[in-house]
């Protein structure tokens, strides 16, 4: 019975051994792993710094200004095209030429559908015509 208990503690052991070994195997996988999304994180800081950089760059006024002389046929700016909020006209009332289309036609009634015409059988009323 003693060695049968010697034997049970030896492979508990072993087992609590390999069981120690595989987590700290798994901690040190798990912390390469974070530290190489750290570095990528730092990456693409450094990377979203240099963009922003150069859009700045390309962004320029005077840069903006040589190109449109450069590529457009545009004409100076004169004072009498800026004006003040109140000198702007009022919006134009939006207008549904859609549904003054199917006024036109007739068509602006709501359309019968089966279940309208289950309601007024129930009713007692005839159903609509339907539309063939």
């Amino acid at each position: 019975m003693l060695r049968y208990l010697n034997i049970l503690a030896i492979f508990a052991l072993l087992g609590s051994a390999v069981y120690a070994y595989s987590i700290k195997y798994e901690t040190i996988l798990t912390s390469e792993q974070i530290v190489k999304t750290k570095h990528l994180v730092e990456r693409e800081k450094h990377a979203i710094v240099t963009l922003r950089s150069e859009w700045a760059h390309l962004t320029r006024p005077e840069r903006i200004q040589t190109l449109a002389d450069k590529h457009l046929d545009l004409k100076q700016l004169v004072l009498t095209q800026i004006v003040k909020v109140g000198e702007l006209p009022d919006k134009a009332e939006r207008v549904d030429t859609i549904g003054r289309k199917l006024e036109l036609l007739g068509l602006s009634e709501p359309t019968a559908t089966p279940r309208d015409e289950k309601n007024a059988v129930k009713a007692g009323s005839t159903p609509p015509s339907s539309v063939r």
